[in-house]
């Protein structure tokens, strides 16, 4: 049987890296697609040795063109897509909503949300005309779809947008046997999250900081392994996958 064919955005580091690694050991070919050549060529290194095939394509999700390469490559190489993993996303700095540069603002809409968009329309383009018909987008929201961070307006924001994304895009391509779901993720151990154990921790909403628990990110790629494995008469729209203590039921 032919491997089933998955894209990871954002795979070369933290949680796109676990979900990629995870998919493999499942016995999927794994596009991995990062701005970083280096840390992408690593994870396929590491893929690879494990007797899976993985392709490392350099992709800014900022930036549709490279969108367009990237999937004009799987559909070259591979002729088909399975799953989608829209991971790709990046914050901006901790400041006042007041403070934030526009430049800050527009350059986390544009990977966040605006990238997500056009990797599902590419997606969607492939999967819609394959044989046989059908694939999973997985959206990575954040727990920050459901509430802020302090200071956080831009990366909370394109989070509570992607929600939108996920409902439109699993509404809409339910004609086409397409599944879409979202995995929301709460402290997961990856670099991005480092500075939740450095120092006096991370801002809380009563103006304190905190050192906040985290969760190893492979329980992150062990659930997105789950949502794709389903039947595609079968979805998980929304699921929340979080460290157990940390500060976020009740937050606020």
């Amino acid at each position: 049987m032919t491997a089933k064919i998955a894209l990871v955005t954002g795979a070369g580091t933290g949680v796109g890296r676990a979900v990629a690694t995870a998919l493999a050991k499942a016995g999927y070919s794994v596009v991995l697609a990062g701005r970083r050549k280096e840390p992408l060529d690593a994870v396929a290194a590491e893929i690879n040795a494990i007797g899976s095939q993985a392709l490392a394509v350099p992709t800014d999700v900022s930036k549709r063109e490279s969108i367009l390469a990237l999937f004009a490559t799987v559909k070259s190489t591979f002729g088909r897509l399975d799953v989608l993993f829209n991971n790709a996303g990046i914050g901006a700095p901790p400041v006042p909503l007041e403070d934030l540069p526009f430049e800050a603002w527009q350059n986390v809409v544009n990977t966040n949300l605006t990238g997500m968009f056009l990797c599902t329309q590419e997606a969607i383009k492939i999967m819609k005309d394959q044989k046989p018909q059908g694939g999973r987008i997985i959206n990575n929201g954040s727990i920050s779809a459901h509430a802020p961070r302090p200071f956080s307006v831009a990366y909370t924001s394109t989070k509570h947008a992607v929600t939108g994304l996920t409902k439109s895009t699993s509404l809409d391509t339910r004609k086409y046997n397409i599944c879409a779901g979202q995995i929301d993720i709460g402290n997961a151990a990856t670099p991005m999250t480092d500075r939740m154990v450095q120092g006096e921790g991370v801002p809380q909403p009563n103006g304190s900081k905190m050192v906040e628990p985290r969760m190893d990110a492979m329980n992150v790629g062990n659930a997105v392994v789950y949502m794709a494995g389903l039947p595609l008469d079968t979805t998980v729209l929304f699921m929340t996958v979080m460290a157990n203590t940390m500060p976020f039921v009740g937050r606020g």
